[in-house]
């Protein structure tokens, strides 16, 4: 009697435990859904004419389907899309080489070398996270500004306001790098150290070639901020030609005194579709960084 009992208890608990996975299970589709619905009504509407795109009631399925609104992005001199993805490139490439040389670097610093106030600095780097942009875009307006007019060349109106700062490290990926840095065995420098490397070489022949997972989160974290970036070209590009993407966009709100929405939902999944496959390729190396970033302190 004993054992049937048993087995009843555990067949209750394993119902239960079912239950409790198919409700996370349904939980976790019905977000996912939730999430992936603007996505698909973006693509819906970039297949549509103009006129369908504001039809009520909407429709869901385009009928036609337009695929001629992708190749009019590309092949109409209305839309410079082609430059536009020119530019955020150019301004991409530069700040992910940057942000993870230069993250790496000072975190390395923090991790790996002892000096006198060492945690104090951190913790002041720290605090740097707290500042949003918006609070110190006047300063950096006017220290570009006044570059420009004692160095003789030019800032405004260029590209480098918005990748020279990538040059000198980002608060948040130096934290992360340096947790990383952290787990680490220090037991790898001394023997690099004892066989006569010097730190700049224990740094790129040891730690670096054991950080590619950090790296690889720190450049994608990158590469996310400054191609989704809208606020620094609007300060900093004066021209149409300098436009990146997410300036480019906004552009298609005030042709002709109207809003071509379907063209402006198709530059938007183009837009989208680079961070999407980026992703994907890199989704195992992304998920082990995220992973193996220790919290050691």
């Amino acid at each position: 009697m004993r054992h049937s009992t048993c087995q009843a208890t555990l067949g209750t608990r394993r119902r239960a435990l079912y239950l409790k996975k198919t409700r996370t299970h349904l939980a976790l589709i019905a977000l996912g859904a939730a999430a992936i619905i603007p996505f698909l009504w973006t693509l819906s509407t970039s297949l549509k004419t103009n006129q369908a795109a504001v039809a009520y009631p909407p429709q869901w399925i385009p009928h036609p389907c337009r695929w001629k609104n992708y190749f009019d992005l590309f092949n109409t001199h209305e839309y410079h899309f082609l430059l536009w993805t020119r530019n955020s490139l150019f301004i991409a490439a530069l700040v992910v080489a940057g942000t993870t040389l230069s993250s790496a670097i000072v975190a390395y610093g923090f991790a790996k070398i002892r000096f006198r106030g060492r945690g104090i600095l951190f913790t002041v780097m720290l605090s740097t996270m707290m500042i949003p942009f918006p609070v110190l875009m006047v300063s950096l307006f006017i220290i570009f500004r006044w570059l420009g007019e004692h160095t003789g060349m030019a800032w405004l109106g260029t590209f480098k306001p918005l990748w020279v700062p990538a040059w000198f490290g980002a608060a948040f990926n130096i934290f992360l790098l340096r947790q990383f840095f952290l787990t680490i065995p220090d037991e790898l420098s001394e023997a690099a150290r004892i066989d006569g490397c010097s730190e700049f070489g224990i740094f790129t022949r040891v730690i670096l070639p054991l950080s590619k997972p950090a790296l690889s989160v720190v450049a994608l974290f990158a590469f996310l901020g400054v191609w989704n970036d809208f606020i620094g070209p609007l300060v900093y590009l004066q021209r149409a030609d300098q436009f990146t993407l997410a300036l480019g966009l906004q552009s298609f709100q005030s042709q002709l005194g109207g809003t071509s929405w379907n063209m402006l939902m198709a530059a938007s999944v183009l837009v989208m579709l680079p961070v999407l496959v980026l992703f994907f390729l890199a989704q195992r190396t992304f998920i082990e960084g995220i992973a193996t970033t220790g919290i050691k302190g």
